[in-house]
């Protein structure tokens, strides 16, 4: 028996070596499935890159990627780039905040990426690495904060669930991503992703990935409502 003291509770061997197989055999095929769609995404979204990769030079000029470094798994951090979807330095100003309705920072290109998620392609490479999973919470910035009030700002590190929620990879979608309102306190949004990590399989990250999809076929993503 493995005795669980804190939880005065005892769970023989035979079920916690069972538990601990399932959490592999859960793991390791959401591994080969975000390696097998990513690769394929890359293959696919090949002809698209140079297309869109045109039209951003072509609107204003600016660099065509956007690099950031992101927190993930355990907070170790990574690189992602992104197609570039706002004006050139739209963060030398007013810093890092989230782009609201008719944000004037977006460029007519950068709508249309957004609504779509193709400003996302460059990290079907950070997929395929294993930077990120296409399903987990959204990969956040590394002291990224959220803004309470006049004068009030909260790092996001310091909010209830954070530890839980980094404890798996960050995702390209997810339950928050698309079910979440658009533009509820990031917080809030720790509910959605926490019930993701406590609630995890397989299946749900091909629902997941399906409505991810249906999502993009809409250009809804940036739906203040409902995204699908």
């Amino acid at each position: 028996m493995i005795q669980l003291e804190a939880f005065g509770v005892s769970v023989p061997v035979h079920e916690a070596r069972r538990a601990r197989f399932w959490e592999w055999g859960t793991s390791a095929a959401k591994r080969g499935f975000d390696i097998a769609l990513s690769g394929a995404g890359l293959v696919a979204s090949a002809p698209l890159w140079g297309v869109i990769a045109l039209l951003v030079k072509l609107e204003d000029g600016g660099p065509v990627f956007y690099g950031q470094e992101r927190s993930g798994r355990h907070g170790v951090p990574f690189r992602v780039q992104k197609f570039r979807s706002m004006i050139p330095d739209a963060e030398a100003a007013a810093g890092a905040v989230q782009a609201a309705e008719h944000d004037p920072r977006v460029t007519g290109v950068g709508r249309v990426l957004r609504a779509t998620a193709m400003d996302e392609l460059p990290q079907l490479w950070n997929i395929f690495r294993g930077d990120m999973s296409f399903t987990g919470p959204r990969a956040l910035r590394p002291g990224e904060i959220e803004t309470l009030g006049p004068g009030r700002v909260e790092l996001l590190e310091d909010v209830p669930g954070f530890a839980e929620r980094a404890s798996v990879r960050p995702g390209l979608t997810g339950i928050a991503q698309i079910f979440a309102p658009r533009d509820i306190p990031r917080r809030l949004k720790f509910r959605y992703d926490l019930l993701y990590v406590r609630r995890q399989s397989f299946w749900l990250d091909v629902r997941l990935v399906l409505l991810s999809f249906w999502i993009t076929a809409r250009g809804t993503w940036e739906a203040r409502g409902r995204k699908y």
